[in-house]
């Protein structure tokens, strides 16, 4: 069985989200030490948090799935793979179409298996939905144009501020999403722009590609003051501005607009006490359905591609289910051929290679065997024909 928990920015705000993701996590952590789940891969972007689970001793009636909170969806089998191959192929996105969810679930599965609890089964299910993720793209138009969270941050700014020319802008974060926010700036006549980062080379990197300014972490309270818009993007687990730290350092100003994109946020509410104008990932709902009427006519052509590649996952899965007996019963017909090979040798003299001519044979009769076998067991599988496999075990004694 596979087990999607899960949250996202469908069904609760940012507020709501952070919240949720901590019963998620909770959820998860007393399923792993009630049924010691070996397989599950965790997603968690800024505005979405889900694990994947393979189990089959978890019971679909357990009372830590009947979960009261209702912003908590938890989906079993078809339903959770659909949903996996559809946020990969960018239509489960705020901004639909980005391409960085595919990145995140492959950034997903490779710390799932570089800690050990990626097995066959996820494995097989992720390679699929990232597959599916490039051809939707390939083969469609869902991710054409300015199509990112970041992208979406600017057009928010620029919709309250009327064109970006002229102004300076403070970038906090400089990394995956910072990127992206620095790119959509890039095309802008700013004044100037400035990057911080708490890794000082990273934002001297971002800097450069923008032609602006890389700061220290603590030189930050020097450019807010200055700033025009200010954009945060960290990953820190906890807010780094709030009104204390404006007033500290003299801040009240109706003009700042500070857009903040990270979960957990970084900019808290109370700044706009000062008269800040404060925006947050919420605020990009009003682009994300702008870009989603433009994409509409792409949704059709990627749920066909979806469903098909969903299909062949299935077939894939059948087989997955007679490869042990295959592997088995190709061990045990090559422990008969080694042993009858032995016993043939023993009563030869190697005349002109004839060990070398008997292991060939051996090998060439057993291979045919086998691979008529394996095929319609294959077909069996694919099919659905469970009498004929089990029948396989039952004539081979593998059961």
């Amino acid at each position: 069985m596979i087990l999607n928990l899960r949250v996202d920015h469908k069904i609760a705000d940012i507020q709501s989200m952070e919240n949720i993701s901590k019963d998620i996590d909770d959820i998860f952590w007393k399923l792993q030490e009630k049924y010691s789940i070996n397989e599950y891969i965790e997603i968690s972007t800024c505005n979405r948090k889900e694990y994947y689970i393979h189990n089959d001793s978890i019971a679909f009636e357990d009372e830590l799935l009947s979960h009261e909170n209702q912003s908590i969806i938890i989906e079993y089998g078809e339903a959770s793979v659909i949903h996996l191959l559809r946020m990969t192929s960018g239509l489960e996105s705020m901004i639909v179409g980005e391409d960085q969810i595919l990145g995140q679930v492959k950034d997903a599965k490779a710390k799932a298996v570089k800690n050990h609890h990626c097995g066959k089964v996820l494995d097989t299910v992720f390679t699929k939905a990232i597959h599916v993720g490039q051809v939707v793209r390939n083969k469609t138009n869902i991710n054409k144009g300015s199509v990112s969270i970041g992208s979406a941050a600017v057009d928010l700014a620029e919709s309250h501020l009327g064109q970006l020319n002229g102004k300076s802008v403070l970038v906090i974060g400089a990394g995956k999403m910072g990127r992206l926010v620095a790119k959509a700036l890039a095309e802008k006549n700013l004044s100037a722009i400035v990057v911080a980062n708490r890794t000082y080379y990273v934002a001297v990197e971002l800097a450069k590609d923008l032609d602006g300014t890389a700061i220290l972490f603590s030189e930050l309270e020097d450019y807010l003051k200055t700033a025009d818009l200010v954009i945060s993007a960290t990953s820190a687990p906890h807010t780094i501005i709030d009104k204390e730290r404006l007033e500290r350092i003299g801040i009240e100003n109706e003009e700042l607009f500070m857009v903040d994109i990270a979960n957990p946020r970084d900019i808290s509410e109370d700044v706009t006490d000062l008269g800040v104008k404060l925006c947050n990932i919420d605020d990009l709902r009003e682009i994300a359905d702008i870009n989603t009427k433009l994409r509409e006519k792409e949704f059709d052509e990627a749920e066909i591609i979806i469903q098909e590649e969903y299909d062949l996952l299935k077939e894939s899965f059948k087989i997955m289910e007679v490869e042990d007996l295959l592997s088995t019963l190709r061990t045990s017909m090559e422990e008969i051929r080694q042993r009858e090979m032995k016993k043939a040798s023993s009563k030869l003299s190697d005349v002109d290679g004839s060990s070398k001519i008997m292991e060939n044979l051996t090998n060439s009769i057993v291979n045919k065997i086998f691979f008529d076998i394996s095929q319609n067991l294959k077909d069996a599988a694919k099919e659905d024909k469970k009498e004929v496999i089990e029948s396989a075990e039952y004539i081979f004694d593998f059961k």
